[in-house]
């Protein structure tokens, strides 16, 4: 079947409209534009379809038809993290595993792979529990977890995929199984970082981060004392326990008349410190001293609050950025950094970001394919995609900044922190990626399971 010059659908794929309990949609429906989409609508992905299966009966006729048509089923929870275009794969949401329970005694949750971080979030808010959730409430928590995600609260807890006791996996000859590292170390170890390669996760057996006593501030200076504040924020990350969780916010504003007056056209920068651990005033004093604090806000504080003043997109959206990890950030870099912020011809990078690692990153307590152990800092740098305007501008932006990074580049980062054109071979040594390809050659010899993001 062809659908306007596209490549024909297989049978064996058609046929699963008829023969799932769940839904699947082709190119020639009217649901396949929105059907098909990922989270950044900057990314084009055009799968030869989109099935959201009912079950795992459900999962196991999807792998008996990608076998029958010589397809790859490509698992994408809420697309977060696209890369490719997926010709020639069938993509499966898989927002009907929703199982969501959690044991307080233990500090586990039990999280089906179709569930968004908010909800867990809710669910623990005034428990002392925590998840290591990312910044934002709509990302999949299979997504994010198998991919590493680093959260606020990762130099207290480590990455999302330290925290991944168990998974319940469909392997793709049809088993469901639970594993963990008693039962099969090495899938573990390839689905902490790189998930969707060695088999279907269906849900997720996760260790909560404890947090007695949250506490949280935000300080807000002008752009001209953003050197003296950046350097007393990389000279505080010699000292800080790992209780407390440090993010930097380098914002540049346009010159909008729909902007209030206050912000348009201004540059400013943020310091967002999170403790698990009660107030750290003494510690947060270093920095408020760096500069002119012009706004700050102190207090007790959540995990429900924090995601909902992240301000991140609720919807899909299109946008661009590039990301770097960084083994050092000296004084030097630091300088070249907010003089190359400044400067007119990048004015697309609206936002920077710089995210303190260290803690319990640099001890994992479980072996995994992702690691930010002895790297000190992870940078994103911000393009909206407006329409209307040309994005080459700020295409040009982000290849500076990567190339500005360069020299302190760690050797590693984690997944979830990849651009679409970036593969696994950044997030691990060329044994990792070996060892990967032998996990995902042993369980799926067959292919079945889309290659993602693994080095061509």
């Amino acid at each position: 079947m062809s659908y306007g010059g596209v490549m024909p659908t297989h049978p064996a794929i058609v046929a699963l409209q008829d023969r799932l309990t769940g839904t699947l949609v082709l190119p020639a429906d009217t649901a396949y534009a929105a059907a098909r989409r990922p989270w950044n609508l900057a990314i084009e992905q055009h799968p030869d379809a989109v099935a959201t299966p009912a079950d795992v009966d459900d999962l196991r006729v999807l792998l008996r038809a990608a076998r029958e048509a010589g397809t790859s089923l490509a698992i994408q929870p809420s697309g977060h993290g696209a890369s490719g275009d997926l010709s020639g794969a069938v993509l499966v949401r898989m927002s009907a595993f929703d199982e969501l329970s959690l044991d307080l005694e233990s500090g586990v949750a039990t999280v089906g792979a179709g569930v968004r971080w908010g909800a867990v979030v809710e669910a623990l808010e005034g428990t002392g529990w925590v998840a290591p959730a990312g910044t934002s409430p709509v990302v999949s928590v299979a997504g994010y977890t198998l991919g590493g995600g680093h959260s606020w609260f990762s130099r207290t807890g480590g990455l999302g995929s330290d925290n991944l006791r168990a998974a319940w996996v469909l392997r793709p000859d049809g088993t469901h199984e639970r594993i963990d590292d008693d039962t099969d170390s090495d899938l573990m170890w390839a689905l902490r970082g790189a998930g969707g390669l060695v088999g279907i996760v269906t849900a997720l057996e996760i260790e909560l981060v404890p947090a007695p006593d949250i506490w949280g501030a935000n300080l807000t200076f002008d752009v001209v004392d953003a050197p003296a504040v950046v350097r007393a924020v990389r000279d505080l990350a010699v000292s800080a326990a790992a209780t407390l969780n440090v993010f930097v916010n380098s914002m540049r504003m346009p010159d909008a008349p729909e902007l209030p007056e206050q912000i348009r056209g201004r540059s400013f920068l943020t310091v967002q410190v999170l403790s698990t651990d009660g107030p750290q005033d003494e510690l947060v004093d270093t920095v408020r001293r760096a500069g002119e604090v012009r706004r700050e806000i102190t207090g007790p504080t959540s995990p429900a609050a924090l995601a909902a003043a992240s301000n991140e997109p609720t919807e899909p959206t299109p946008g661009r950025g590039a990301s770097m990890a960084l083994s050092i950030l000296d004084d030097e870099t630091i300088d070249a950094l907010l003089e190359f912020r400044e400067l007119p011809e990048h004015w697309p990078i609206m936002g920077i970001d710089l995210r303190m690692l260290g803690g319990a990153l640099n001890a994992p307590r479980r072996s995994g394919f992702a690691s930010l152990q002895s790297v000190g800092w992870l940078l994103h740098a911000l393009v909206p995609v407006i329409p209307g305007v040309p994005t080459e501008p700020g295409d040009a932006s982000l290849v500076a900044f990567r190339e500005l990074l360069a020299p302190n580049e760690a050797p590693q980062t984690v997944a979830t922190f990849l651009g679409p054109d970036q593969s696994l071979d950044r997030c691990g040594t060329a044994d990792d990626v070996a060892r990967l390809r032998s996990v995902r050659s042993r369980v799926d010899p067959e292919g079945l399971l889309h290659e993602g993001r693994l080095p061509r």
